[in-house]
């Protein structure tokens, strides 16, 4: 199993989970999150006066799915997240050991 990370523009999460859905993986975690990468934020006006805004509104969405459909996955979620230009996001994608069911115990690895 690999749990897939993903940070992405807030607008694109439904497209994600929707792509994600096409594949039949159903469960996920959606978080709402600040940071920057390359883009390093933007000046904004707010009462007159200008500021730099340097963490951005993002989401990451985590999701957990076999070895088998991980490449899929990770295919879907950039064509749905991708819009070209700086800041559309990142995918990272960690092993996941053992995974345990809280309300009967039940392990998978």
């Amino acid at each position: 199993m690999k749990l897939i990370k993903t940070i992405i523009r807030p607008n694109k999460v439904d497209d994600v989970k929707d792509a994600l859905a096409a594949l039949s993986i159903a469960g996920m975690t959606v978080t709402e999150v600040r940071g920057h990468g390359k883009q390093k934020g933007h000046t904004a006006i707010y009462r007159g006066k200008e500021y730099n805004v340097s963490l951005l509104p993002k989401m990451e969405i985590d999701v957990v799915v076999p070895d088998g459909i991980v490449e899929d996955a990770i295919k879907a979620i950039v064509e749905a997240a991708r819009t070209g230009e700086i800041g559309d996001g990142r995918v990272f994608v960690l092993p996941v050991l053992e995974s345990y069911r809280i309300r009967t115990g039940e392990k998978e690895s």
